[in-house]
């Protein structure tokens, strides 16, 4: 790859170097190793964002039952909004599916979301659940909320 932009040094025109070598069926100039590693990249970023949405969902829907008072629209726009993302999430990748069945990837999901709820809850030191109170299923549900808590 004489000449050629390396993946180091810019990766955006590597990117579109390698895009115009596939495309004119230049095989042998291609960088193959680091081609793979960016398709195996495309997994794991679309993991971590499904992950990001989960957490950012299970945090509010936590802040919702246990902050009655603070409830409001932006908690509710928010708990929309990841759940619309989560299910386009899993329309475009039906694969990702898998991650809501493994215990361990809902398990941090969890943690990760009694962390973010915790902290921005801390002036009233809630006493959050550090099990799921509800199911994966009424959370990903469309406008179910929650019960408030007596």
């Amino acid at each position: 790859m004489s000449g050629a932009t390396t993946y180091e040094k810019d990766v955006v025109a590597w990117a579109s170097e390698q895009a115009r070598l596939l495309r004119s069926g230049q095989l042998s100039a291609l960088d193959i190793e680091h081609i793979a590693e960016e398709i195996e990249d495309v997994g794991k970023s679309e993991q971590r964002e499904l992950m990001s949405r989960m957490v950012v969902l299970l945090a509010h829907l936590l802040k919702w039952q246990y902050q009655p008072r603070r409830r409001g629209a932006s908690w509710s726009t928010t708990i929309r909004v990841q759940r619309k993302d989560i299910a386009l999430a899993l329309k475009e990748a039906p694969s990702l599916r898998a991650r809501l069945s493994d215990l361990e990837w809902l398990s941090l999901a969890w943690d990760k979301a009694l962390a973010q709820a915790q902290a921005e809850t801390e002036p009233e030191a809630i006493a959050f659940p550090e099990t799921w109170s509800w199911s994966l299923e009424d959370a990903l549900r469309d406008g179910w909320l929650p019960p408030e808590l007596n």
